[in-house]
């Protein structure tokens, strides 16, 4: 296997996912690319994922000042596997509405780094954000439940597309701004199949996190179900 191995890469070298450039290993990233992410690492918020918390809750944990004011939360856990910079925009934009569904395994695998303490508290079921099935169509792959299917294949969690539906259409997040984010997508999502959240603990996954508006509405219908637990998992943050 080895031998062929040797064989294909001699006729089909590897090659880095985002630039394209011949790779003399097949990490799927070349070293250029990889200095260009603003990855989230060690000062991070325990709960949230803000990156430079300098706070502690007691528990050698840190914590950033919102999450200390606010002992309830949406999520037990929020991580993102880097910053939302230049770069990663470009990336990000490529993966969902250019058809660059090969970043799929590459960018589940940042995920799947960066949610390593998720998958340590536990996991049950993971679950995509859903698109509403106009968008869908027009689209045709929901980026998120790539990702989804990337981390089941990393991480062994059983993942359900339709755990959660969206039941309404709504505008494209990135038109919105403030409050109308909060607006946009309120009451835009609905329980499919309780059976699969009910005592289980859920792993949400969407790309970005900007202000978490589609996210915490996701959580707010996932709660209706009664879930032991909600955490969420992103490639990148814009806070």
């Amino acid at each position: 296997m080895s031998f062929l191995k040797d064989i294909i890469n001699l006729i089909l070298p590897p090659r880095c996912a985002v630039c394209g450039c011949v790779l003399d290993t097949d990490k799927g990233v070349c070293d250029k690319c990889i200095a260009k992410f603003d990855f989230i690492k060690d000062s991070l918020c325990y709960r949230c994922g803000q990156p430079f918390a300098n706070l502690s809750d007691g528990k050698g944990h840190k914590i950033c000042a919102y999450c200390s004011a606010h002992k309830r939360r949406p999520f037990r856990l929020s991580r993102s596997a880097f910053e939302y910079n230049d770069f990663s925009k470009k990336l990000i934009i490529d993966f969902k509405f250019h058809d660059r569904t090969d970043l799929a395994p590459l960018l589940a695998k940042m995920m799947f780094v960066a949610g390593k303490d998720i998958f340590a508290a536990g996991v049950d079921v993971i679950i995509p954000v859903p698109l509403h099935y106009t968008r869908l169509l027009k689209r045709r792959y929901n980026q998120s439940a790539l990702l989804a299917k990337e981390l089941y294949g990393l991480s062994g969690v059983k993942i359900c597309c339709d755990a959660i539906v969206k039941n309404r259409r709504t505008r494209p997040q990135v038109e919105c701004l403030g409050t109308e984010r909060l607006s946009n997508v309120k009451g835009a999502f609905l329980v499919n199949r309780p059976e699969i959240i009910t005592s289980k603990r859920v792993l949400l996954i969407d790309d970005v996190l900007t202000t978490g508006a589609t996210l915490k509405e996701c959580a707010k219908t996932v709660r209706q179900a009664r879930p032991k637990s909600i955490d969420n998992l992103t490639i990148a943050r814009v806070e």
